[in-house]
């Protein structure tokens, strides 16, 4: 009988939205957490690039299941935010219809991956019976010191115009839209996560993740371990404070740079003749540093301020320099310069200021060099001191905790850690987002809304467009932000920026287990049996915004006593992207609407079917790494499939229940079995795919008959893969449903090869093989080997044979 894909497929989706509902916490049941990055519904919907991540996450919920662990596996919609706000404005219409548009067909295409979603626990972040948890969450952190008001200059997207956290600026661009970010003072709300530095570095350590991952997060966290120097300012009373994370050199500090918006720099310019001019370049410094945020690439330039501080440490008086490497928030914004810093050495040569070596390397030529000023030598390590006398001789790195005793005791310098990591930029000067539960009172100041007021709705606008005043479209509806004081009663306004798309996806795996809870965001019996999460799957892309924000809120939420645990995701998985040719940039790349290059997974599913487009996804190579469409694939995929089936629904294929099938059938089998999940636990989908594809040639081209056990192994294996086709063939050949079933366990002492290929040597020659049982006896193999290579020693004295169990016999003979 052929095989109806659309038939087949439609009749086993509709099954499963009936009954995939979420069975509750049981103390007697293990359980699974599988949990997939939401989707932002935008206007383009899914491409077949997403379906990789959730496929993936699919097959790894679908074993828990048939191993009878109970498996959350839910899913929900991230949409609020510039991306829906942009699109809604492009269509001309409220954010609200296009977002529910975009929902409903997100999900359509999402039930089309037959994946075992908990659609009884959806959620929507736009939905106010979520805000209002958000906007809960929200008071807690200002409650307790986390959130500050701000009129301090930010980065700002003349194009979305709106704020942006430094996360979200790349290469000195707006990560959304590609415009160019400039400067702004604007009001604003920002999260102390700088707080909790530490704790989100030292948490890495026990979690389950890439190591690129946790790199990159160590690396944006940025923590250094130093000292910082006090100085005076000559003919001033000003005292400066350096930071250095490589101190070990410091007698060889030649002079002091400043950062160009250093809050102290006004006061250092008192009285300096060329103020203006010095003021003027900074300006310059600052506008360059925007255009190029986050990159090093450029040449760092300089002034001189006219000023000197005068170094206890005895390197007389250091010129002061505002340099454009310098960050005002890094360390203390000023720095002690020298010969032993690249940046410095380069800076240094550029502007001809004097530079002393006290590092040199073991080597005498390279020291030559060194001395020289020909080179800029950095090793902390291993260089050789000359200076202070204390240390002379001796390799930094062997001293690096003397000297920071010794520079304490002198009164030189302080322990100090500083990290890269700055506050978070909370709010948005946009409408389509969170209200901030906020009023602000000239009496009383700003105070939280109550929580029995709780959600601030969003009001429904009919123009909605962003002001790029620095406020929100919200400040121009009085009704909406009038309103009285929740402490004194009196006249108060509300708030009217609005929280980040990041606001309502730092918690939402909290919310999962219990979507529609009424009293209280989450419950904590469900937080102690669900969470955390036991796998996370998502693109690398999250790897600092998403991931760092929710380790956040989790570690606060913690401290505050909400939560068990301090770690929402024990287990990150990260896929590779979908890449395909572009005809509009001649290239290999991410599939991207703007690039032409998307394929539509609607289409691919309406020809070959869910089954086939779920187990292409998943053989196109190691699910970590980036691959390559190619439509030919599909078709490899869609015969195999079709050869499962035609081999299955052949009667002759299928023993009858009183038939013993062949031994060696079995041992076929559960090797299958096996190597298919031994892959799967390391993540290698992939080949999985390749043992069933092996088993199924090795049982054609023998013409093999299987048992019913043994076919239906195969059949619930490749069901997390395949789920329609083989709920299908097991319905049809065995009456049994898949939900019935469980996770195939193999027979060890099946899968073992009882026979060994045992090498035949002649004077350590190899002459020929022979295949014996697994540990025979010299007895019972020298014979067979003898007999094998009988032309080898014909007429010949063998006077030694060496013999070693399993591997190989080797005769000696006279020569």
């Amino acid at each position: 009988m052929g095989y109806d894909v659309r038939l087949i497929e439609k009749k086993w989706q509709q099954r499963w939205s009936a009954t995939n509902k979420t069975a509750g916490p049981s103390e007697h049941i293990k359980k699974y957490y599988c949990l997939d990055m939401f989707p932002y519904p935008s206007g383009s919907g899914l491409h077949v690039g997403h379906w990789k991540g959730y496929v993936l996450s699919d097959v790894y919920a679908r074993i828990k299941i048939l191993q009878g662990y109970t498996v959350l596996h839910p899913m929900g919609w991230d949409a609020f935010g510039l991306p829906a706000e942009n699109d809604a404005i492009k269509k001309g219409i409220l954010p609200q219809a296009s977002t529910a548009a975009n929902i409903a067909h997100f999900k359509e295409q999402l039930k089309a991956i037959g994946a075992v979603y908990n659609w009884d626990k959806e959620l929507n972040t736009t939905d106010p019976h979520y805000y209002k948890w958000t906007q809960w969450i929200f008071i807690q952190m200002f409650k307790a010191g986390l959130a500050y008001e701000s009129f301090a200059p930010i980065n700002w997207c003349p194009s979305c115009l709106t704020g942006l956290a430094n996360e979200e600026v790349v290469d000195g661009c707006c990560d959304r839209c590609g415009s160019l970010v400039t400067e702004k003072e604007v009001r604003q709300w920002i999260l102390r996560i700088t707080d909790y530095a530490q704790k989100l570095l030292d948490g890495l350590d026990k979690l389950e993740w890439p190591e690129k991952v946790k790199t990159m997060q160590r690396n944006w966290i940025g923590r250094s371990d130093g000292l910082i120097f006090s100085a005076p300012v000559k003919d001033s009373d000003l005292i400066i404070e350096t930071f250095s994370a490589h101190f070990e050199s410091f007698a060889a500090d030649t002079f002091v740079v400043i950062a160009p918006d250093h809050p102290l720099l006004p006061k250092l310019l008192a009285g300096v003749p060329n103020r203006h001019e010095i003021e003027t370049f900074c300006k310059q410094i600052i506008e360059e540093r925007i255009a190029n945020k986050n990159s090093h690439e450029a040449e760092p330039i300089g002034i001189f301020t006219g000023r000197y501080i005068i170094d206890p440490i005895g390197n007389g008086e250091l010129p002061i320099w505002v340099a454009s490497f310098v960050l005002a928030q890094y360390g203390t914004g000023i720095v002690k310069c020298s010969a032993h810093d690249i940046r410095d050495f380069a800076f240094a040569k550029k502007y001809n200021i004097p530079l002393k070596v006290v590092l040199v390397p073991e080597d005498s030529e390279l020291r030559e060099a060194v001395d020289n000023l020909e080179l800029c030598y950095t090793d902390m390590i291993n260089g050789i001191l000359r200076a202070p006398a204390p240390f002379a001789g001796f390799k930094a790195g062997e001293v690096r905790n003397k000297i920071i005793e010794y520079c304490e005791q002198q009164g030189f310098a302080r322990r100090y850690t500083t990290y890269k990591l700055r506050d978070w930029i909370f709010s948005r000067q946009r409408y389509w987002g969170e209200p901030i539960p906020l009023v602000h009172c000239k009496t009383c100041g700003i105070m939280p809304v109550p929580e029995d007021q709780l959600p601030v709705e969003l009001p429904f606008v009919e123009q909605y467009q962003p002001t790029g005043t620095g406020e929100s479209p919200l400040a121009n509806i009085s009704e909406w932000v009038n309103t009285a004081c929740p402490s004194c009663n009196g006249p108060a306004k509300r708030e009217t920026n609005t929280m980040p798309q990041w606001a309502g996806s730092c918690w939402y795996f909290l919310r999962y287990p219990n979507p529609h809870l009424k009293d209280k965001p989450f419950d904590a019996d469900d937080m102690r049996y669900w969470l955390p999460v036991d796998l996370y799957v998502g693109g690398i892309e999250h790897a600092i915004l998403h991931l760092l924000y929710a380790r956040f809120y989790v570690k606060v939420l913690y401290d505050l006593g909400y939560l068990p645990f301090d770690e929402p995701f024990m287990h990150l998985f990260n896929q590779g992207m979908v890449l395909k040719y572009s005809e509009k940039s001649g290239l290999v790349e991410k599939m991207s609407k703007s690039k032409g290059n998307v394929v539509d997974p609607d289409i691919i599913v309406s020809t070959y079917g869910s089954d086939v487009l779920r187990m292409y996804m998943l053989f196109m190579g190691p699910p970590e790494l980036d691959c390559e469409w190619q439509d030919t694939g599909l078709d490899g995929i869609k015969r195999f499939l079709h050869k499962l089936w035609d081999y299955c629904t052949q009667s002759k294929h299928i023993l009858d229940d009183h038939i013993i099938e062949d031994i060696h059938i079995t041992k076929r089998t559960h090797q299958c079995i096996a190597q298919f999940q031994n892959r799967l636990e390391h993540f290698k989908p992939n080949t999985a795919i390749a043992a069933v594809m092996e088993w199924l040639n090795d049982m054609m081209s023998n013409d093999w008959s299987i048992s019913k056990s043994s076919l239906q192994m195969i059949l619930v294996s490749l069901s997390t893969m395949a789920p329609h086709m083989t709920s299908e063939l097991l319905e049809q050949l065995m009456g049994k449903q898949l939900a019935d079933c469980t996770w195939p366990s193999y027979d060890p002492q099946l899968i073992i090869d009882h026979t060994v290929t045992m090498a035949i040597q002649v004077q350590g020659r190899l002459r020929a093989t022979i295949h014996v049982g697994r540990d025979s006896t010299q007895t019972d193999v020298e014979p067979l080997a003898r007999n094998a290579i009988s032309k080898w020693i014909e007429g010949k004295t063998i006077t030694k044979v060496i013999f070693v169990s399993n591997r190989l016999i080797n005769f000696v003979i006279k020569e």
